[in-house]
């Protein structure tokens, strides 16, 4: 039997891997709505004045109108090193944005040894033809740089306490997912300021070490909260082996010493049954589904989907849905959307929004046949 499928049925009877049902080529659940088109888009946020915020991996934030479709430009974005994955990231507005106009935005920058992830707060000033950022502050990079561009990561997410969740990629370096001394490759609570959050895990051991929720992560590009405050975080394994995991504060989930794929060269990885010191995903993927967003569905437009996990594919050109029960995950859907998806978000009304990747990238706006 081909290595392959040796690992293929060893891990149907492992009974984690989540199993790709057929491509849906039925008529597609809902009812797709194009309302701008990007130069790369990687993320959006959703303004109170229901306009949206959408970053385009260049170095451009664009602010959207829907009810026009019309989009504009606001300045004051930092340099960003585009190349690679690298670029602008993604955008999160502050709790109290209605206050204080605070948005943040994460992206790649350039530094001695290369490239890494940086995480920038600012002022947001609108006018009816774009806005500007002003007072714009770094407040929490990368702990390290390196060349080629890879997997930064950096999706940003506030949490029901206020705190500010980074999920920090390990930039195609590996080992430091494991190494408590760098931030890289773990998932980082910090308060709005940049400050490590008190009671992290990892508190007492340093100042790097207080930022650190969980480690062991590879490119953790999804991450939301479900209704009972848990965090679940998807990420994209190497050859094989993507992730969605549930995450428990001071848990390991072994990058790169365990997965459930293989090293792009073919070298094998030892599987997390084999390391049970290590949290293993609650599903994977093999082959891979490259999942690039998530959101916990919360919403009632689409009553069925209550509590499941939605997550956009890039590889897959797909949206998969996976149900949870407790603490149990397994596809059950996957619709293929034809282009790869990079950004997803639920709006107030439950109405789902996601967005394509590459140039000529569409925003669109998702509701139920």
């Amino acid at each position: 039997m081909h290595i392959l499928s040796i690992t293929y049925v060893l891990a149907l009877v492992a009974g984690a891997l989540a199993v790709p049902s057929q491509l849906d080529t039925r008529q597609q659940p809902f009812k797709s709505t194009a309302i701008t088109e990007h130069a790369e888009p990687w993320a959006f946020a959703f303004l109170p004045d229901n306009r949206i915020l959408v970053t385009e991996r260049r170095g451009n934030l664009r602010v959207v109108d829907p009810a026009t479709k019309s989009k504009n430009t606001i300045t004051g974005v930092p340099a960003v090193a585009y190349g690679g994955q690298g670029g602008l990231h993604d955008v999160a507005l502050h709790p109290k944005y209605a206050e204080n106009s605070i948005v943040y935005i994460s992206y790649a920058e350039s530094g001695s040894g290369g490239a890494g992830g940086a995480v920038a707060r600012a002022k947001l000033t609108l006018t009816a033809s774009g806005g500007a950022l002003s007072g714009l502050e770094v407040i929490w990079r990368h702990s390290q740089r390196a060349s080629g561009g890879l997997q930064f990561a950096c999706r940003l997410l506030f949490g029901p306490d206020g705190a500010l969740w980074i999920s920090s990629g390990e930039i195609n370096q590996m080992t430091p997912s494991q190494s408590m001394t760098g931030n890289l490759g773990k998932m980082i609570k910090l308060y709005d300021n940049g400050t490590a959050f008190a009671g992290n895990p990892f508190a007492s051991q340093g100042a790097v070490q207080a930022q650190i929720w969980s480690l062991g992560h590879r490119n953790p590009l999804g991450i939301d909260w479900d209704a009972q405050g848990r965090l679940w975080e998807v990420e994209m394994g190497p050859m094989g082996g993507d992730e969605l995991n549930l995450i428990e504060p001071g848990a390991n989930y072994g990058w790169p010493l365990v997965s459930q794929g293989k090293h792009y060269d073919g070298r094998t990885i030892p599987a997390h049954s084999t390391r049970p010191e290590f949290a293993p995903p609650k599903a994977f993927w093999v082959p891979v589904i490259s999942p690039a967003g998530l959101i916990i569905y919360k919403g009632s437009l689409f009553s069925s989907w209550k509590g499941n996990a939605i997550i956009t594919g890039l590889s897959s050109q797909s949206i998969v849905r996976v149900t949870i029960t407790g603490d149990t995950a397994k596809e059950a859907q996957r619709i293929s959307m034809g282009k790869r998806m990079r950004g997803i978000r639920e709006d107030k009304d439950g109405a789902i929004w996601v967005i394509e990747d590459g140039n000529n990238g569409r925003l669109l706006k998702l509701t139920p046949n």
